[in-house]
């Protein structure tokens, strides 16, 4: 049994990151407050805007030009990993890397082994952890979440889409964390490019959509054309909100349990000290009694 010095030592070391993670579960629930709200609000907004072009692509001939629309042959695929800067949130950054190198090794096997993969990371961890996997990141994004905003981030949209756009890449998939609620995040992956019209809203958004009649104005043809470079903008920065607001919940939860964890070990060493004292104590009674007892011999 160890001694009562190296007792209290961990007993104080063990507080001391109590301290800290109870510190960050609080920083943590302050920060998902506000990137909760920010995905609440977009969410419905995005929703209304791919209604909307639902209702209108449903009016329009298969003939309409689309350079984001769909490519028969897949030869060269992008891949953006969107993940945190910062760790300490359980397993968040680590199944999208995970995620990722799953992604190189099955859907996009054939193209990865002819180097017709790219890899773009958003967050150092994205970086690390794919490097660690052997995985090469053509490109990054690591102060994206220093001054996060829409126009920012409508940037490294915008390139993505002109790289597209230009037949750089024939296929562009999103991997991210998705915001569920405080305790939930799910992993998806997503097309973000090519634009599958059809797939942008469920059955329900469909038949709404249907029984709605809009005026058009100047023209359905050119409004696809605008809509559509607009709805992949909105929807790379819902992505990235899912994530940042996924990041803080599982932060705050991963820090909840540590601090649940540290103050279960304090109990237990606690109990331990009191055992070494009362152990302790007993010995040093022994030997005052056996020390009498000897004197009296």
């Amino acid at each position: 049994m160890a001694n009562l010095k190296d007792i209290r030592t961990r007993i104080a070391s063990v507080k001391s990151t109590q301290q800290v993670t109870s510190a960050m579960k609080m920083v943590s629930a302050a920060k998902l407050r506000k990137a909760q709200d920010a995905i609440i609000q977009m969410r419905p907004y995005a929703e209304k805007l791919n209604e909307i072009l639902t209702s209108v692509s449903s009016n329009l001939g298969s003939d309409v030009e689309n350079k984001f629309a769909e490519r028969k042959v897949r030869n060269k695929v992008l891949i953006i990993a969107i993940t945190s800067n910062r760790g300490l949130c359980g397993g968040f950054n680590s199944n999208v890397v995970k995620r990722t190198t799953e992604l190189l090794g099955t859907t996009f096997s054939e193209q990865s082994k002819k180097n017709k993969v790219d890899v773009i990371a958003i967050g150092k961890k994205a970086v690390d952890g794919l490097k660690s996997k052997g995985v090469k990141v053509s490109e990054s994004y690591l102060d994206l979440y220093d001054k996060l905003n829409y126009s920012t981030v409508s940037e490294i949209a915008q390139a993505v889409m002109d790289k597209y756009a230009t037949g750089e890449y024939d296929q562009v998939e999103l991997v991210y964390n998705q915001f569920k609620n405080a305790a939930v995040q799910n992993l998806v992956n997503e097309q973000f490019l090519p634009v599958n019209i059809e797939s942008k809203a469920d059955s329900k958004s469909k038949k709404t959509a249907s029984k709605i009649s809009y005026l058009f104005e100047p023209s359905m043809q050119e409004i696809v054309v605008s809509i559509i470079p607009q709805s992949l903008r909105i929807q790379f920065f819902k992505a990235i909100l899912d994530s940042v607001a996924a990041e803080h919940g599982a932060r705050m939860t991963a820090m909840h349990k540590a601090t649940d964890n540290a103050t279960e070990l304090i109990r237990e060493l606690k109990l331990n000290y009191n055992k070494a004292r009362q152990a302790s104590i007993t010995n040093e009674i022994l030997e005052i009694v056996s020390g009498a007892n000897a004197m009296k011999g």
